[in-house]
């Protein structure tokens, strides 16, 4: 099976995105591989995929343990056997696992850095072929990132202690020049295949907004524009956190918090409500979000300014995944810089390290004061140049406030550094600025400088907001220590003299919203029917209920919008849908077409044929990997085992092993299906509804049954009356 083959019957799309394909080669050439991508740009499906075609097994080293189970169940679903290693498993469940990665059950295993190095995985690694270790989250080893793991370190040791060394592909979304470099060199890659795709999100809408109330603007925000949404809030402190959750419940939001100091299992189901999509918002600090596969979160709020722009884009970034439009909006109040310094002061890092964070700190601040565009500004950040001056996508750019003349109050602030010898923080500028009595001026003498109180008809939030933009613009220096201090920079000479002016827009208190009926970016199914989108979404959510899985496991929104723009009632029709593959057909597309042919037929709409780069339906390669998928289950079917245990067996759902059995039948194997009707009654009561409901639709079928029948017992019963 070639890539693109590959690439349709277990993930369901027809063509790579940016950078995929270059990867994916490299991998199954041998080499190692290094991708840079954004967030939702695909990075997961470059080593998924190369491990389903590689002779041996994969290792994921993966930070996230609260996640791995649903990676699995993704995979899983996909028909890719799949596991994971990890501290919530209990000793007798490792042990059986150990045996079953023996057996070669899997070929994917999710692993915690954690335990790479213990006794017992180290003599599992000796029995199996490796074919693959796939460093995902690949930032975390350099002590640079903004999210550094010391257990990350233990991966370069648990490679070199391998007796064949596999291939080594490492990927991540956040990463500047730096970080790449020291990821290159701490995981000893070898002449790597690189991508460094693009770090722009087109899809997303980015602002800055400053406000006196940041409570009352978060809730007429969400409540004009995202009520039926979901959305993340960030907040600084876990204080914070709650206290936010706590309001916006009182104000008829369903609202949950998450923070490192909540009890675990509560943290746990608070997450779980958010991705199962049973609560609209969740109000988290930092410890929430990293690897977060949800891709419907339409909004993203930070309450308060994280430390640096890698966290920003990184946590940012978890809206919009499926590339629809969605907004990105971060609070600035001066007094969050003094939370995030005082953060930084109560860690113990090296002196190097805690002025990088300074820096770090200090780009983001320049970010949240600059007129610029503001996408340009985050590209600018991880090393690439913007095209255009203007995103026509962001608050500064489409923000038309009047520009003003501030070179007066620019050069007041200037000499004013000027005369206390560059000694001085922003605070203590601003207060001689403004003629403070305050003891720490009297003490040093400020206020016998020339420009003590020279403006102290101004407010210190204007003042403060003058110095940040100074700072920005870079006629301002700040040090980088404990203590900050200001500077003059040699730009700054041409302001003092009168050679060059200075503007900055008067921005309203408030930015206005972005209209959500004016998208620069458009979604990718704007002609979608949406009574039938409804009708999907309901049909899945129940699904997802019965299965115990989060609804975008089963198909991503988008994917349920090309079915509502595209009306397909048929096999082959279905799997021209994106994201609709081999696998998730046997598992759903019974369904979904019973549901989308009877819509039609009310609605007296037509199929519209869909075109597609890559031709499949009769693919050779697709059509001899479904027959060995019918094949294997057969012979497990003559073994005398039951569904479940099949199902067990082949990593399968019910209803798959279900479906492989009809094909198996229909392609002249003989099934005995009395051996899966565990009682006559039942079968004499689906036959009753079938004669009165139709057989075209299962929906119908089981409205009319009582509830401890299933899908399942119904297709078994339609099978062995060779109903279809």
């Amino acid at each position: 099976m070639d890539i693109y083959n590959a690439l349709k019957t277990y993930f369901g799309y027809n063509e790579f995105k940016d950078g995929q394909k270059k990867l994916i080669l490299g991998a199954l050439k041998g080499n190692d591989v290094l991708g840079i991508m954004p967030t939702g740009g695909g990075k997961s499906l470059c080593y998924q995929l190369p491990a389903v075609l590689l002779d041996g097994l994969t290792l994921v080293v993966s930070p996230l343990i609260s996640l791995m189970k649903d990676q699995v169940d993704s995979l899983n679903e996909l028909g890719i056997s799949s596991t994971y290693i990890n501290s919530t498993l209990n000793d007798n469940e490792l042990n059986y696992r150990f045996q079953e990665i023996r057996k070669g059950k899997y070929k994917i295993i999710y692993v915690a850095p954690e335990r790479l190095n213990t006794y017992s995985f180290n003599n599992l690694v000796r029995d199996i072929k490796i074919s693959m270790i796939a460093i995902d989250e690949a930032h975390c080893i350099s002590q640079w990132g903004h999210d550094f793991r010391p257990s990350y370190t233990e991966i370069p040791r648990f490679i070199n202690s391998m007796p064949n060394r596999p291939i080594i592909v490492a990927y991540t979304a956040t990463a500047t020049n730096l970080i790449i470099e020291e990821i290159k060199e701490l995981l000893e890659l070898r002449n790597p295949v690189e991508s460094i795709i693009g770090f722009d999100r087109p899809n997303l809408f980015y602002q800055v907004v400053k406000v006196s109330n940041k409570m009352s603007y978060v809730i007429d925000y969400i409540k004009n524009n995202f009520m039926e949404e979901s959305g993340i809030i960030y907040c600084a402190t876990r204080i914070t956190a709650e206290s936010v959750t706590e309001k916006l419940n009182q104000q008829g939001f369903n609202a949950v918090a998450y923070h490192g100091g909540m009890n675990p299992s509560i943290r746990q189901q608070n997450q779980d409500d958010f991705i199962f999509n049973k609560v609209q918002i969740i109000v988290a600090t930092n410890a929430f979000g990293m690897g977060i596969d949800k891709p419907d979160v339409r909004f993203v709020i930070h309450y308060n300014m994280p430390q640096n722009m890698e966290a920003y884009y990184q946590e940012a970034g978890r809206a919009g995944r499926d590339g629809e439009p969605s907004y990105c909006t971060l609070l600035y109040s001066s007094s969050d810089i003094v939370k995030q310094k005082l953060l930084i002061q109560n860690c113990t890092f090296s002196e190097q390290r805690e002025n990088i964070l300074y820096e770090n700190l200090q780009y983001l601040v320049d970010y949240c004061n600059t007129n610029d565009c503001l996408r340009a500004k985050i590209l600018e950040y991880f090393g690439e140049t913007s095209e255009a001056s203007n995103c026509n996508n962001c608050g500064n750019c489409l923000d038309n406030s009047e520009m003003v003349d501030i070179t007066l109050e620019a050069q007041k602030i200037l000499s004013c550094i000027y005369r206390v010898q560059e000694r001085f923080g922003v605070s203590a500028i601003i207060q001689v600025l403004r003629g403070s009595k305050n003891k720490k001026v009297l003490e040093f003498g400020l206020d016998k400088v020339s420009t003590y109180g020279i403006m102290k008809e101004y407010s210190e939030s204007t003042v403060r907001e003058i110095i940040m933009t100074l700072i920005s613009k870079g006629y301002i220096l700040v040090t980088t220590d404990k203590f900050p201090v200001l500077r003059l920079s040699k730009k700054s000479v041409d302001v003092l003299k009168g050679n060059e002016k200075v503007y900055h827009k008067r921005h309203l208190l408030e930015l206005k919203s972005p209209s959500k009926e004016k998208d620069n970016h458009a979604s990718s199914s704007e002609l979608f029917d949406e009574e039938l989108f409804l009708k999907l979404k309901e049909l899945r959510y129940s699904i997802s209920q019965e299965k115990g899985m989060a609804p975008f496991m089963i198909f991503h929104d988008s994917t349920l919008k090309e079915m509502a723009t595209y009306f397909p009632q048929s096999k082959a029709a279905m799997l021209t849908i994106k994201g609709v593959g081999l696998k998730k057909f046997e598992t759903y597309g019974d369904f979904f077409l019973d549901v989308i042919t009877e819509y039609c037929d009310k609605s007296q709409i037509n199929p519209i044929e869909k075109i597609v780069e890559v031709a499949l339906k009769n693919n050779d390669d697709i059509n001899n990997a479904t027959n060995d998928r019918y094949k294997r289950t057969y012979e497990l079917y003559q073994q005398n085992l039951t569904l479940k245990e099949i199902a067990e067996q082949r990593n399968f759902t019910v209803n798959t092993i279900i479906e492989h059995l009809s094909k198996c039948m229909k392609n002249g194997q003989t099934i005995d299906w009395s051996r899966f009707i565990d009682n006559p009654e039942k079968e004499d009561k689906i036959l009753s509804a079938i004669n009165k409901a139709g057989i075209e639709k299962l929906k119908s079928i089981k409205e009319m049954l009582p509830e401890e029948i299933c899908y399942e017992d119904i297709k078994i019963v339609i099978a062995k009356n060779k109903l279809r």
